[in-house]
C-alpha cells in the first residue's frame, strides 16, 4: 500500500482510519480497535498523519512520530467545514485526511510528557480552587441560618473555621456545630492539597527559563507563567503579537462587509483557563496603576474613559502580545521609557 496520508478519528476504544495515496484514491477506510492501533502503523511507510487536537491527542501522536509519522493536530472547529454530509467516525475521519492536506491549515504543536505533566496539575488545582469556594459559601450560608454572618474575604472564613476546629464552638445546636465542623475539617484538608500544588508548580518552574522570563512582565505570577509555559509549547507558530492574543480569544469579534469594518466585543476563543489568568492578572495589575498612573500612562488614560473590567481586559490583550514577544525573542520584560511612551503616543 502506498499511503501518503492518513485521517485519524481518535476515541476511547474504536478509531477510525481513512488512508489515501497519490492520487487521492482511498485505500484504507476501517475502523480499528485500540490494541490494533500500533501494530497497523508500524506497518506503514512513514506519511502524514492528521488527527483533531482533543482528548488523548498528544498521546497519540507523541506514540505515531515515534514510528516515524509526521503527525499534525488540527483545532476541530478548523476541520468542521470539510465533512460532507453528517455526522460519522468515517466522514470525520474523511474530513481529517482532506484538511490536513490544506497550506492555510493551522495547526497545534504537539506537547511534551512535561508540559501535559504540568497542565494536569494546573487542571487539578484549578479544580480544588473551585471546590474551596463551594465550601467557604456552604459554610457561610449554613452559618446565616443561625444569624452567624462571617466578614468578607476568604481569611475570615479560614480564622472561624481555625477556631471552631480547636474547640471554640459557637452558639448553635449541637447537631448544626457537628455539620460545621464537617465542613472546616473538609476546607482545611482542601486547603492543605492546594498549598501542595502550588509548591509542586515552584519547584516545575524553578529551572524554567522561560517562566523566569514571563514573571518579568508585570502583572503575570508563576501561576500564570507556567500555565503560559506549559500550553505554548512553539510560540513562533504565531506571526504576531495580536494573533497571539487572537487564539487567546482576547480580541473583537470582526464582522465586517462591504468595506465596513465593525468590531464587536471580544471573541473569548481559545484557552478559557489562560484568559482567565491574564484578565485576573491585569485586574490586579490596576491597583498599581491607580497607586503609580504616571509610570503607566495608556492603562491611566484608558481608566478615566473606560469601566474597569473593559480596562482589565484591554490590558490582557496589550500583555498577551508582551508574552509573545518575550517567549519568542528569548529575552525578559523592559518597561519603556517615559519619553519612548511620550513618542509613542
Amino acid at each position: 500500500m502506498n499511503i501518503t496520508t492518513v485521517g485519524l478519528d481518535l476515541a476511547k476504544n474504536v478509531f477510525q482510519v481513512h488512508a489515501i495515496d497519490e492520487a487521492g484514491e482511498v485505500v484504507v477506510g476501517k475502523a480499528l480497535r485500540r490494541h490494533q492501533m500500533m501494530p497497523f502503523f508500524s506497518k506503514l511507510d512513514p506519511c502524514l498523519v492528521g488527527m483533531e487536537a482533543c482528548a488523548t491527542s498528544h498521546y497519540w501522536a507523541r506514540q505515531l512520530s515515534q514510528l516515524g509519522h509526521q503527525v499534525k493536530l488540527m483545532p476541530p472547529i478548523y476541520v468542521k467545514p470539510y465533512v460532507k454530509r453528517g455526522k460519522t467516525d468515517a466522514g470525520d475521519a474523511a474530513a481529517i485526511s482532506e484538511a490536513v492536506t490544506r497550506p492555510t491549515m493551522r495547526f497545534v504543536a504537539v506537547k511534551s510528557l512535561d508540559q501535559q505533566s504540568m497542565l494536569a496539575l494546573h487542571r487539578t488545582r484549578d479544580l480544588l480552587i473551585r471546590q474551596r469556594t463551594q465550601l467557604v459559601n456552604m459554610i457561610r450560608g449554613q452559618l446565616a441560618e443561625f444569624g452567624i454572618v462571617l466578614a468578607k474575604g476568604i481569611q475570615h472564613v479560614f480564622k472561624f473555621t481555625g477556631q471552631l476546629l480547636g474547640g471554640e464552638a459557637p452558639d448553635i445546636p449541637p447537631l448544626a456545630v457537628s455539620v460545621i465542623v464537617t465542613l472546616a475539617e473538609q476546607l482545611r484538608d482542601l486547603h492543605a492539597r492546594i498549598g501542595g500544588l502550588d509548591k509542586d508548580i515552584r519547584t516545575w518552574s524553578k529551572d524554567n527559563e522561560v517562566v523566569k522570563r514571563l514573571q518579568t512582565i508585570p502583572g503575570i505570577g508563576i501561576v500564570t507563567a507556567s500555565a503560559l509555559a506549559a500550553t505554548v509549547t512553539d510560540p513562533h507558530q504565531f506571526t504576531s503579537g495580536r494573533q497571539f492574543a487572537a487564539w487567546l480569544g482576547l480580541t473583537p469579534r470582526a464582522n465586517s462587509s462591504g468595506g465596513k469594518e465593525r468590531m464587536g466585543r471580544i471573541s473569548k476563543m481559545g484557552d478559557q483557563y489562560l484568559r482567565r489568568l491574564l484578565v485576573n492578572g491585569m485586574t490586579s495589575q490596576s491597583q498599581s496603576v491607580r497607586r503609580n498612573p504616571d509610570a503607566y500612562p495608556w492603562a491611566t488614560s484608558l481608566m478615566r474613559r473606560k469601566p474597569d473590567k473593559l480596562v482589565a481586559v484591554a490590558m490582557a490583550n496589550k500583555t498577551a502580545r508582551i508574552v509573545w514577544a518575550v517567549m519568542t525573542r528569548g529575552e525578559v520584560y523592559r518597561a519603556p521609557l517615559p519619553a519612548t511612551v511620550k513618542e509613542a503616543a
